[in-house]
Formats: C-alpha cells, sequence, structure tokens
C-alpha cells in the first residue's frame, strides 16, 4: 500500500509541486550567482572607466598646458624682431604660392620684381649702391671680398 500512497492525487501534486519548487529554488540561485558576478563585472568594469577617463583629463590637462605654453613662446619669439621678420617671410611666402595658383598674369610680374630685387641686392653687396658709397667713402673701407671673390656676370656686364 505504501507504493500506492505515492500514487495518490494529492502526492503525485505534492510531488510535482517540491519538483518545480526545487527547480525554481535552482534557478534563483543560479540567477542571483550570475547577477553577483555580472554585479562585480560592473564594478571592475565602472573603476577602469574611472581610471581611463582620470588618465585622459590629466593628458588633456597635460596638453592643454603645454599649448598654453607653446603659444606664450610662439608669442614671445613674434615679439622679437628676428621672430617678425621671419613670420614675415612666411606670411610673403605663402602669398606667392597663393598668388601663382589664382592669378594668371601674377608669375611673369612677379619673376620679374624678383630679379630686379636680387639684382638691387647683388649692386648693394657689390658696394655700387647709393648707400653703400657713401659709408665707403665716409669711413674708407675697402671690400676685400671684392677682390676675394671672382667677378659676377652684373659686374661683366657694367
Amino acid at each position: 500500500m505504501d507504493s500506492h500512497l505515492l500514487l495518490q492525487p494529492f502526492a503525485l501534486g505534492l510531488e510535482l509541486g517540491l519538483f518545480l519548487a526545487a527547480l525554481a529554488l535552482w534557478h534563483m540561485i543560479r540567477l542571483k550567482l550570475e547577477l553577483r558576478r555580472y554585479k562585480q563585472h560592473l564594478s571592475e568594469r565602472l573603476e577602469l572607466d574611472a581610471d581611463s577617463i582620470q588618465k585622459t583629463r590629466r593628458e588633456h590637462e597635460a596638453a592643454r598646458r603645454e599649448n598654453e605654453q607653446l603659444r606664450l613662446r610662439v608669442a614671445e619669439f613674434n615679439a622679437t624682431p628676428e621672430g617678425r621678420l621671419q613670420r614675415d617671410l612666411e606670411v610673403y611666402a605663402r602669398a606667392e604660392k597663393r598668388m601663382f595658383v589664382n592669378v594668371p598674369g601674377f608669375a611673369a610680374a612677379w619673376e620679374n620684381a624678383k630679379a630686379a630685387a636680387q639684382m638691387e641686392l647683388a649692386d648693394e653687396d657689390a658696394g655700387k649702391s647709393l648707400p653703400k658709397r657713401v659709408f665707403s667713402r665716409l669711413f674708407g673701407a675697402a671690400s676685400p671680398q671684392k677682390e676675394a671673390l671672382p667677378p659676377s656676370s652684373t659686374d661683366m656686364e657694367r
């Protein structure tokens, strides 16, 4: 009769209920463990992200300070006469490039102007310009470089 007792409808319902309760309990324990693991993973991830953000902020702050220092150095350099000359030279070089590209008749006129400026500088270096002639007569300084250098094509023409 004991074997028939387990087959009674009440006993079958109780057995089924206990089996389902054990199954639910097993899933609940498994989910709690998984949730704990996810929380730990999230905590570690947040710590790593916080460290990464702090590192990025430090790098950003360092880059900002370095940028400010470089900006001040450039401003100081541009305040010197040599810096202004170099800046003007760079401005002129960039303007020349743009003019060659954008203005169709500029190239020939520019080359003529550059050649004339080079001739003037060569004349000044040779002592043929008015200020150099006046100073050389006043101070009586003969140019030893003139004798050491071979005659240039402009000297032969004159």
